[in-house]
């Protein structure tokens, strides 16, 4: 059994504690958060201790691992302690907001064997699986677009979106990881637009876009193309869709369930698409949690690493220089 301990108590670390409790592989150890009362809630719900602080998470001889879902600013530190005391970690995205932050780490924790993930949950949705399969299987032949379309159900609290570090480096750096994951090649060129439709006063205040559009290309020509919402009225709005010199593949929403409805009021009347993230990628949260487990016991590479967060954020940084500039931007003006 590996022994994990998770780190942050919020609506996201409270969903992992309890996939965590409840998979046969592994053993929740305990968790923390700043927020006593709510460490407190988790650890009575699950039955499992309450750390007092990060440093006792840290110096816990029985904790092979630890999974951060913290506020952004605490990762690095948390990552670089986890590898200093021999602890695999899975963190949630982004590594930090700050690019030259993530290099430095990058550099202090060059050559460790201890296994860091990232969190970048939509690699292991069953339907995208499918859809990166049939590609690699070659039912679609040579590939040539990427269309990833990606819209919250509403508008995060303004406190919140205040402190994302912008919509590319909190919403879209999950597309951004997911295109590079499905195009195989490494984007050489970003061109980002950017509006402010939603709330445009919120907006102005942040310098931030609620609706943004992406297209990246690679040195061979394959393209791209993300588009994002801050606010879709019809829900969690997730599809992915595969063009190639054979065909194409969709992966599409998950609705709440498969029934269609045909009345005097409508043709082909569908249920409504899940709330929110937790809710669309259930699966795929346990997935992930499979997948960390066995990289820590079985010594398997994690399927998302370090450098897969750290080149997400630098096309987030390039989505936002492009607009900005208003023009393409080449990765390796970034680098």
């Amino acid at each position: 059994m590996i022994s994990i301990a998770v780190l942050g108590c919020g609506r996201i670390g409270r969903m992992h504690a309890a996939n965590i409790a409840a998979h046969p592989r592994a053993e929740l150890a305990g968790v923390f958060d700043v927020h006593g009362r709510a460490a407190a809630e988790v650890a009575e719900g699950l039955g499992v201790r309450r750390f007092a602080s990060a440093d006792e998470v840290f110096a816990a001889s029985g904790v092979d691992a630890v999974l951060i879902a913290t506020s952004t600013p605490t990762h690095v530190d948390f990552i670089e302690r986890g590898v200093r005391a021999g602890k695999a970690v899975l963190c949630e995205k982004p590594i930090d907001l700050s690019l030259e932050r993530v290099n430095a780490l990058r550099q202090r924790i060059a050559g460790t064997s201890v296994p860091i993930m990232l969190g970048f949950v939509r690699r292991f949705d069953n339907g995208h699986g499918a859809a990166r399969r049939a590609l690699l299987d070659g039912e679609i032949g040579d590939l040539w677009q990427v269309v990833i379309t990606s819209r919250d159900p509403g508008m995060a609290p303004a406190a919140y979106i205040e402190q994302s570090g912008g919509i590319f480096r909190d919403m879209t750096i999950h597309d951004l990881d997911l295109a590079r994951f499905m195009l195989g090649e490494e984007v050489t060129t970003v061109t980002a637009s950017g509006s402010r439709l939603v709330d445009p006063a919120l907006m102005e205040r942040c310098q931030d876009y609620d609706v943004v559009t992406v297209l990246l290309s690679t040195a061979s020509g394959r393209q791209a193309v993300i588009t994002n919402s801050r606010q879709a009225s019809y829900g969690y709005d997730q599809r992915v869709e595969l063009l190639g010199s054979k065909g194409m593949v969709i992966s599409e929403n998950a609705l709440e369930n498969l029934v269609s409805r045909h009345t005097a009021d409508g043709t082909s009347i569908r249920a409504r698409l899940p709330h929110f993230f937790i809710e669309r990628y259930r699966q795929a949260f346990d997935t992930e949690i499979g997948l960390f487990v066995d990289a820590v016991e079985n010594g398997t590479p994690v399927p998302v690493g370090f450098e897969d967060g750290r080149i997400a954020l630098l096309l987030a940084d390039a989505c936002f220089r492009s607009v900005a500039e208003g023009r393409t931007i080449a990765v390796s003006e970034l680098e």
